[in-house]
């Protein structure tokens, strides 16, 4: 074979080639590389394409030129899996596609892949792909759009230092072009508008925040600690020596913070849902309250009071406790012996009265 039919070859293999990312003419542009989208919501993902209307100096006449669009985040670039035959979107999914604008050297045109009732699940990168009627007129736009469904609309709580009220802001996971609008309540009804909500401290009502349209996707309530209970262990009586730790509890959101106090003394409380107190002595007798409080306010518990028994007092409670138990076994067994011996008796000459018994 000669060097001109060894190329004519290889410029008939080149020609045969389906069209490549990067081959002039050809391309897929997407609008933004990354989607955010609130779950339950309608997302649309956008491109434009084109194609030459040649092959390698050779006209396709076609008339008119034609394609087919196809989505998909399965499959390779030259073997894709359809999105619409993909059982876990359903009817979700829709192609809204523009007709072919075409000139002398090149068609172009828009692709839109819509998908409604957004899941979690559909987190996923998501390709076009074209396939037109002209010679060899098929090529996928990678690597793609990068789409993240969330339904994370959370309040937080810039540091403030104003005394009587807490700023709350309203966020999304997803961060959109021009940004979310925002809806407030309180105790489930609509509010304000905004991305800040000032709030009352000590207020016992609670709050959320949505996206405008979507208020059925509420952040978590937050609101002020509620009454905290205490509880203390081991139950039961304090010995004078021992240890004992109190733990407090309180329905809060955000979490709550806990500081012990005991009443009557000036010193700074402490820190910890749980206060373990060692070798305790008669000066630690006394109220112990907790108090949980968060960014939004605070609330105190019912005082737990701790009494000091002594090991001598216990000792003597247990011996006269035990004495009065040793007694009670004693006499219960003298009225057994005494009703067993009166059945003897009665055996011989009658039965007698049961509550003479007990009277001698």
């Amino acid at each position: 074979m000669n060097s001109r039919s060894a190329a004519r070859g290889f410029l008939a293999f080149l020609l045969s080639l389906p069209a490549l990312k990067g081959q002039p003419g050809w391309a897929v542009t997407y609008t933004s590389k990354d989607v955010c989208a609130l779950s339950k919501s309608t997302v649309d993902i956008n491109c434009t394409f084109k194609f030459p209307t040649t092959s390698g100096n050779i006209p396709n006449n076609v008339s008119p030129v034609e394609y087919t669009p196809l989505w998909y985040t399965k499959g390779e670039k030259d073997e894709p899996e359809n999105l619409k035959e993909d059982k876990a979107y359903g009817d979700r999914i829709e192609y809204i596609c523009e007709g072919l604008s075409c000139d002398s050297s090149s068609c172009n045109g828009m692709c839109t892949l819509r998908i409604k009732e957004l899941r979690k699940e559909d987190s996923e990168n998501y390709k076009f792909r074209f396939i037109t009627n002209t010679v060899k007129g098929k090529y996928s736009g990678v690597p793609g759009v990068t789409l993240s469904v969330t339904d994370q609309v959370k309040v937080s709580f810039p540091s403030s230092t104003d005394p009587t009220g807490e700023n709350m802001e309203c966020h999304s996971m997803c961060s959109p072009v021009g940004g979310f609008k925002y809806n407030w309540f309180r105790n489930g009804q609509y509010e304000q508008q905004g991305m800040y909500y000032k709030v009352n401290i000590n207020s016992q009502d609670n709050y959320s925040c949505a996206v405008e349209g979507y208020k059925q996707l509420r952040s978590p309530l937050v609101y002020a600690p509620r009454t905290p209970s205490v509880t203390v262990s081991p139950s039961g009586e304090i010995v004078k020596g021992s240890s004992v730790t109190l733990s407090c509890s309180s329905d809060a959101n955000p979490a709550a913070n806990y500081t012990w106090i005991k009443e009557h003394e000036d010193s700074g409380g402490r820190s910890g849902q749980n206060y373990t107190i060692t070798n305790i002595t008669s000066e630690l007798r006394g109220n112990y309250c907790c108090q949980a409080h968060n960014a939004i306010g605070h609330h105190n518990s019912t005082c737990f009071f701790i009494e000091i028994t002594s090991s001598s007092q216990t000792t003597a409670v247990a011996v006269g406790t035990i004495g009065v138990l040793l007694a009670t076994i004693l006499l219960l067994v003298f009225l057994w012996m005494r009703t067993k011996r009166a059945s003897r008796t009665s055996g011989q000459g009658g039965r007698p009265d049961p509550m003479e018994l007990l009277q001698h």
